[in-house]
């Protein structure tokens, strides 16, 4: 779109009044879920507590959803390791352009996916569109063989999700929505997925504006559905007021609070109790960045003892190069930014996965 500002007048009426994909319901799902539903909801699960994965032969998220480089083994191996730190749960991001083009294989593959997580006793939180943008290829994804990483630089071939310029074409929106509905649908009763993350990191980038139809389309398709598991959107610079419009919608449409900080105790301390002045159940599904001080010692216990889900970044370095820090090149790191383990399963830190296992029971 030529004129952004045409993006606002979009509303999830006008974007669900596409005859192909309207739904038959006449009245509307019980959606968002009332405070009290999804406490009880959150009271039924385990301490949720698991990682950001991308498989370490993966360079990005094309690399591991296509049917070229989907690889199986390392998946299974990995979340293996996972499961040997007591997480039972995995966030993983979609790439649209993978559905868009192979819409049935892409379906098997989350399938089997969902099957060596299961395997592992993990449950899976897929994400559905994307806004960040930490690579040097600009923010339009392209199937085929990825560049690999740059070396000394975290997630150098990072692309979002549908794309920064296809996200803002209106025209587009039918088929994003039967790339939500369609893959909620098929697994709206299944216990593997264990909530449904619309936009990761929406509105960064000066995005407020433009990715705003987006994310409030998203979740009336999502609710249109009605899965069992909740639904959310992770919320990021909460105290930016140019980004009060998309917090405003998140907090009334997510079932459950997500957010994602990686400051260090103190503040991260504030964020919890802001988090949970919402009245909801809170995840944290962004964390542990060493540098900036926030460390699994700190908090990890911190997040068990609140009850508060935590998802962490990352599980193993890779492709990814997420043990450097954002905007840092080489020399290796002496203290790791993300990730907990090398490629064969040692730990980066002993002490570090020896309290995974304490906090999580896991002998």
């Amino acid at each position: 779109m030529k004129n952004p500002s045409s993006i606002a007048v979009v509303t999830p009426l006008m974007i669900l009044c596409v005859p192909l994909f309207c739904s038959a319901a006449e009245t509307a799902p019980a959606r968002p879920w009332p405070p009290e539903q999804a406490r009880q909801w959150y009271d039924k699960q385990p301490w949720i507590v698991g990682c950001n994965y991308i498989p370490s032969t993966a360079v990005n998220w094309t690399e591991m959803w296509q049917k070229e480089t989907f690889d199986e083994p390392t998946i299974d191996r990995e979340l293996g390791f996972a499961a040997g730190l007591g997480m039972n749960t995995v966030r993983v991001f979609f790439q649209f352009l993978v559905w868009e083009f192979d819409r049935d294989g892409f379906a098997d593959r989350f399938e089997r996916f969902l099957k060596i997580a299961d395997k592992h006793g993990i449950a899976v939180v897929p994400v559905f569109f994307d806004d960040c943008e930490i690579g040097v290829y600009g923010g339009e994804p392209f199937l085929g063989k990825q560049p690999d990483p740059l070396p000394g630089q975290m997630f150098s071939s990072w692309v979002p999700s549908p794309g920064h310029r296809r996200s803002e074409i209106h025209a587009q929106f039918p088929l994003f929505q039967e790339y939500v509905q369609s893959t909620i649908r098929r697994h709206a009763h299944d216990k593997r997925v264990l909530m449904w993350d619309l936009f990761n990191e929406v509105g960064g980038h000066n995005r407020q504006e433009k990715s705003y139809p987006l994310l409030e389309a998203a979740f009336v398709w999502a609710q249109e559905v009605n899965p069992d598991q909740p639904i959310t959107a992770c919320l990021m610079a909460w105290h930016d007021p140019k980004f009060k419009k998309l917090v405003d919608l998140m907090t009334k449409q997510s079932d459950v609070v997500t957010f994602h900080s990686y400051a260090a105790e103190k503040p991260f301390r504030e964020h919890l109790s802001q988090m949970q002045a919402f009245g909801r159940p809170v995840i944290c599904t962004e964390w542990l960045a060493r540098g900036y001080g926030s460390k699994v010692e700190t908090h990890l216990p911190l997040m068990k003892e609140q009850k508060v889900g935590a998802i962490n970044w990352g599980l193993v370095n890779g492709r990814s190069q997420t043990h450097f820090a954002w905007g840092k090149k080489l020399p290796e790191p002496k203290v790791w930014h993300h990730d907990l383990l090398k490629k064969d399963g040692t730990p980066y830190s002993e002490g570090e996965v020896n309290l995974f296992r304490r906090l999580t029971s896991k002998k």
